[in-house]
C-alpha cells in the first residue's frame, strides 16, 4: 500500500450519498443511494486525485479495466439499454466515475440523470438485494473484495 492510498479518504458528499460495496485493486465501489437508476461509482483510492491524468499510467490502465469490468457486469445484470460512464467533478472534485444503467423508460431518458428527479433512497432490503445480485457476477472479478459494512 502506497502513501497516496494510506492517506485516501472518501469525500463526505460521496460518503453521505452512497452505500459502500467494496474495493477493486484500485477503486472503491459505491452504490448511489438513488433507486431511480442502478447507479454505481468507482473512486480511485488515491489521496488528492481530482483528474484521471493525475493517476500514473499503470493506475489509468487499472481504472479502465475496473470500469470496463463493472460496466459489463452492470449491463448484463440490469439488462441495460445503455451504460453511461462519466467523470464530472464539478460538485465533488475527488476523482470518481459514475456508471449509470439507462433504460428508454427511465425518468431522465434520453438526457443526463443529474437534476432531473429527486433521489429515491434505497431501503436496506433493496440495497442488500443489489449486493446479492452483484456477488455472483463480481466473484473473483479483478480481485474484488466486499466491504464488511456493505449493504448485506
Amino acid at each position: 500500500m502506497d502513501e497516496l492510498e494510506l492517506e485516501f479518504e472518501l469525500h463526505p458528499t460521496l460518503q453521505a450519498d452512497t452505500w459502500e460495496l467494496g474495493d477493486f485493486p484500485l477503486c472503491r465501489l459505491l452504490l448511489m443511494n438513488d433507486a431511480n437508476y442502478p447507479w454505481f461509482i468507482l473512486v480511485p483510492r488515491r489521496a488528492g486525485v481530482t483528474e484521471i491524468y493525475h493517476l500514473s499510467a499503470s493506475e489509468r490502465t487499472q481504472l479502465m479495466e475496473e470500469s470496463a469490468a463493472l460496466s459489463e457486469t452492470l449491463a448484463d445484470l440490469f439488462m441495460a439499454r445503455k451504460m453511461n460512464v462519466a467523470a464530472l467533478g464539478n460538485m465533488v472534485s475527488q476523482l470518481h466515475l459514475h456508471h449509470v444503467v439507462r433504460y428508454e423508460d427511465d425518468v431522465a431518458w434520453p438526457g443526463p440523470v443529474w437534476g432531473v428527479a429527486d433521489a429515491r433512497p434505497y431501503t436496506q432490503e433493496q440495497a442488500s438485494e443489489i449486493r446479492r445480485k452483484l456477488e455472483v457476477l463480481l466473484e473473483g472479478e479483478l480481485d474484488f473484495k466486499w466491504a464488511e459494512s456493505a449493504a448485506s
